[in-house]
């Protein structure tokens, strides 16, 4: 009876539409990040099988081109690209192996759902457009080249891989959008700078202590940044540097608080020795506690710090030691830094200090630094750098990508502004400061003209995840409409 039921509810997902047959079909075949190479063979099959040049390297990306129609075969290539894999999550009763099970999708009031697991609309929506334009030989297009690319969830790795002899347009439409009628303006680059200290140990006779700093909202290092949320490794830092300033002498034992990088952290413990008393510690705390709680209290009301007595230790840091890592984490920048004066409410440059560990006698520290200007990441990862140089800390770039800068002028902006006027719908634009791979492309190929698309699929990268069936067949034959108006430009 159960199965009888999820086929009637499949039968509102129509797979006469070439949109829904291919996203079917991708939906069948594992895909998370790093286990991209069976959809990847799928799409080079689906290239060959049409006779259309294809390309796939190492990294399993997979680049189709498609010959402009009859009578623009030798107009301006256009790119469309979208990325393959997809975030793997489930619900805690699901049983559903990502690494060999097909995405069960059911239909529920005009959502397309995946039962127990995400759906992989992000971007599996794009995969399947561009696989329905490529098999599509009534549209009328400029040359087509489709880049489908891989890793993108786990860092931008797949377009990272590519180079720019790879891409043969000025024209790009990233399907790694949403909201039907919302394109993208930029986004930003980002670098992570990996740094470490090695603490000189000494042994530890003094009571030994733990500041708690928790209850703060944390969030994503790029849509939250600016919203003055705390980050608890700075603020447990502070603390223990204004307990320092009030005459408290302290060695640091161990610190830990955060676990990414692009996540702001909301909880953090540093363990410690000091001579001075548990009422005279938590007097200081309190103070300090009690002025932080007035500064965020519209932003992060949850703050609370807590002292505990914890068992003795039988090393500590020694004296320098333990003063240059507590003046480098309370020193080093952290959060948002500049707004833009061109885009409202935008977040131009921001530092996110997301990883503090120790591993025996040495403090692992993680930052991510964001912005869509070079010189400015230049800039920040300048003063990390300098200040980690100074305070005897060890700092390198672990990695680093390009972002994608507003552009006051689009013509494919006016192109989809003016199909979406023909179906009554006003474009919306919105810029971004998380990583795009259009900040990749941007860097591969200046001065190219990028917008991104796609329909309504709401909460993404979670269990709940839901595509908008109506609106996913309205964004498939608008992304045709903008195809088509990409050529007919070049016939005028």
């Amino acid at each position: 009876m159960e199965m009888r039921n999820r086929r009637a509810v499949l039968m509102e997902f129509d797979l006469s539409k070439p949109q829904c047959y291919w996203f079917k079909k991708i939906s069948e075949i594992p895909r998370g990040s790093r286990n991209e190479k069976a959809v990847s063979d799928f799409v080079v099959k689906f290239a060959e099988e049409r006779n259309l040049k294809v390309k796939q390297d190492a990294a399993w990306n997979v680049i189709v081109d498609k010959p402009g129609s009859p009578g623009h075969e030798y107009d301006p290539v256009l790119i469309l690209q979208a990325h393959m894999d997809m975030v793997c999550e489930k619900t805690s009763d699901s049983d559903h192996d990502f690494e060999k099970d097909p995405l069960d999708l059911y239909v529920e009031k005009g959502w397309l759902h995946a039962r127990g697991t995400t759906l992989g609309g992000d971007d599996g929506n794009g995969v399947a457009y561009m696989l329905a334009v490529l098999d599509d030989d009534t549209l009328v297009h400029p040359p087509l080249e489709c880049m489908f690319t891989t890793a993108e969830e786990i860092g931008l790795v797949g377009a990272q891989k590519l180079v720019p002899e790879d891409l043969h347009g000025d024209r790009l439409i990233s399907l790694d959008g949403g909201g039907e009628h919302v394109t993208g303006l930029s986004s930003s680059g980002a670098a992570t700078i990996h740094m470490s200290y090695e603490m000189k140990m000494e042994p530890a006779s003094d009571p030994a202590y733990e500041l708690y700093v928790y209850g703060l909202k944390g969030g994503h290092s790029a849509a939250m940044i600016d919203r003055e949320r705390a980050n608890a490794l700075k603020l447990a830092a502070r603390i223990l540097e204004e307990a320092e300033g009030r005459g408290i002498s302290l060695h640091l034992v161990s610190l830990d608080g955060g676990r990414k990088d692009n996540a702001i952290t909301r909880e953090s413990r540093i363990l410690f020795t000091s001579s001075a008393s548990y009422a005279e510690l938590e007097s200081s705390v309190k103070q300090s506690a009690a002025g932080i709680h007035e500064e965020l209290q519209y932003s992060d009301e949850g703050f609370a710090a807590e002292l505990k007595q914890k068992d003795s230790v039988s090393e500590q840091a020694d004296g320098d030691s333990s003063a240059e890592l507590l003046d480098f984490l309370y020193l080093i920048p952290d959060g948002f830094q500049h707004k833009s004066m061109a885009i409202p409410g935008l977040t131009l440059t921001s530092l996110n200090l997301g990883i503090l560990y120790t591993d025996g006698n040495k403090a692992e520290m993680q930052i991510l630094a964001r912005s869509a200007i070079d010189s400015a990441l230049d800039h920040m990862i300048g003063q990390v750098k300098k200040l980690s140089q100074y305070m005897g800390v060890q700092a390198q770039i672990l990695g680093r990508y390009k972002g994608w800068n507003y552009k006051e002028d689009s013509d494919l902006r006016k192109k989809f502004a003016m199909v979406l006027e023909k179906h009554g719908e006003k474009l919306e634009c919105h810029a971004s400061h998380g990583g795009l791979e259009c900040g990749i492309f941007s860097g591969m190929r200046p001065g190219i003209d990028i917008i991104t698309f796609g329909p309504i699929c709401l909460d993404v990268h979670s269990p709940e995840e839901r595509l908008d069936l109506a609106s996913f067949d309205r964004s498939y034959e608008m992304l045709r409409e903008m195809i088509t108006a990409c050529a007919e430009q070049e016939s005028n």
